[in-house]
């Protein structure tokens, strides 16, 4: 059995593409652009560098992106009120709180805070329950983006032997669940393309 060597950077042009597409479509239907909101505590260079990709991507799709940078010793209660004010907020559609946060602050009720229709990391326990039931929901974008790869090259999971090497809650788990999926419920996970 030979590998097939999948051209990600190829791949990840062509979505882009495709969504600038759709939202000039938007903007010709007299419709705004999506609104994405990232919100970072602290100085992680890991987590600069990721949300520096994130807003590129957007500025290059059309999607309006803004985000709020907030200092390391913030107190939770902070954080979770600017979290509120976005769940409220009208004109922001997708709220990502770039994680980790600093350890004195809990990333579960972080996550959960966030409204579960605006959670883009599909986080929150409301769609992380939606996603393990095979219901409609978001999904987290690094196995979302693992499967969509999988789907345009052509390459069947459905029925065959996979190995996920790691069981991070992030990318490991949802993966794996993904691939799992046997096709026959919302999201057809794993067996047709997958509706994200």
């Amino acid at each position: 059995m030979s590998a097939t060597l999948i051209d990600g950077h190829k791949l990840a042009r062509e979505i882009k593409d495709e969504v600038k597409f759709e939202i000039e479509k938007l903007l010709k239907a007299g419709k705004r652009s999506p609104a994405l909101c990232v919100v970072q505590v602290g100085d992680d260079p890991a987590s600069k560098t990721y949300i520096k990709s994130k807003i590129k991507a957007c500025q290059y799709t059309g999607i309006e992106s803004s985000s709020i940078h907030l200092p390391e010793k913030i107190q939770e209660t902070e954080l979770l009120n600017v979290i509120r004010d976005l769940n409220k907020d009208d004109s922001v559609d997708g709220i990502l709180v770039q994680l980790p946060v600093p350890r004195h602050i809990t990333e579960r009720r972080v996550c959960n805070t966030v409204d579960p229709s605006k959670d883009v990391d599909g986080f929150n326990v409301i769609n992380v329950g939606r996603f393990c039931s095979d219901q409609m929901t978001f999904i987290p974008a690094t196995p979302a983006g693992i499967m969509e790869m999988l789907r345009r090259t052509g390459i069947e999971t459905f029925g065959k032997n996979a190995v996920v090497c790691g069981r991070s809650k992030n990318v490991g788990m949802p993966i794996a669940m993904l691939l799992h999926a046997d096709g026959i419920y919302e999201t057809k996970a794993g067996k047709y393309k997958m509706c994200i």
